[in-house]
């Protein structure tokens, strides 16, 4: 008896460790753009909103922080972040299966989006998709090309949005050209702040990375310009947009402790990342009260 009760214990242990790794904490990021990009360009709530809705929420997160954690593993073992809400420590029985977890729960959201959208969405579906692959899988691995790493990075939290704008139809105005910016250069500046606190691990493991290679300090103030420019942005946008400006203020506020940490330093500005989880949240909910009041005006 003691056998298949273990078995069905062992199994729910796998499939916890497998959904951890898609980070529950960080869904919102990515399904919160889509969704308020696609409503506020619809008006209406449809089964292509929620659909999208939850394929940005959590098997799009499964892909992208799953392949990351599989084949991460090496590197993340001697990772004192890891094995928690920073990012799952998969045990390497189970790394095939969440390969064909992530695979298996993207497949049909996609045929369905594929299905309702149009050229554009598509496009932009592919380029999302891609991101996801390219950041850690073998031979692409895009995390390990410095630069290049914060901009794939932004574009996983930004392209979702771009496809729920793309389903929608909705035309591209300097507004929006301008708010999905500003968007992007927030989401280079977070990766960028977060791969401060890995510049120990990383180099340990050969990993190049944005912080590795130009430093702790020069990561952390190029993290606070874009930061700036990105609510400065914000202000250029027509009402209620630059009320979004002060979005920033609080990353500036959170980072800024930390514009002479060095590299043997680095691993303090995890106080800062820790914080950073809990803003994004305070920073949602502010966004959601400003698409509110976008929807009414």
């Amino acid at each position: 008896m003691s056998g298949p009760t273990s078995g069905r214990q062992g199994l729910g242990g796998d499939l916890a460790q497998i959904l951890l790794s898609s980070r529950p904490i960080s869904w919102i990021n990515t399904a919160f753009p889509f969704a308020a990009a696609y409503l506020l360009s619809t008006r209406e709530v449809d089964l292509t909103l929620v659909i999208g809705a939850v394929y940005f929420l959590i098997p799009y997160n499964l892909a992208m922080y799953g392949i990351n954690d599989v084949f991460d593993y090496a590197s993340d073992l001697a990772n004192p972040r890891k094995g928690g809400i920073e990012g799952a420590l998969l045990s390497p029985r189970i790394h095939r299966a969440t390969l064909w977890a992530a695979a298996l729960t993207n497949i049909p959201f996609l045929v369905y989006l594929v299905v309702v959208g149009n050229p554009a969405s598509w496009i932009w579906l592919a380029v999302s998709v891609f991101a996801v692959i390219a950041y850690s899988a073998p031979v692409l691995r895009f995390k390990e090309r410095p630069f290049l790493d914060s901009l794939t990075s932004s574009t996983h939290f930004v392209s979702p949005a771009v496809v729920g704008l793309a389903l929608a139809g909705a035309p591209v105005t300097a507004a929006t050209a301008l708010t999905l910016g500003a968007f992007f250069l927030w989401g280079m500046a977070a990766h960028a702040f977060g791969a401060v606190q890995d510049i120990g691990p990383d180099r340990e493991a050969g990993i190049s990375s944005i912080a590795t290679v130009i430093g702790a300090r020069a990561t952390v103030r190029l993290s606070l310009g874009l930061w700036t420019v990105a609510g400065v942005a914000m202000l250029l946008t027509p009402w209620p947009g630059p009320l979004a400006a002060v979005l920033a203020v609080p990353y500036l506020v959170n980072a800024a402790p930390w514009w002479n940490v060095t590299d043997e330093t680095s691993a303090s500005t995890n106080r800062a990342w820790r914080r950073f989880i809990a803003l994004n949240y305070v920073a949602g909910f502010l966004a959601t009260m400003i698409l509110i009041l976008a929807w009414v005006s």
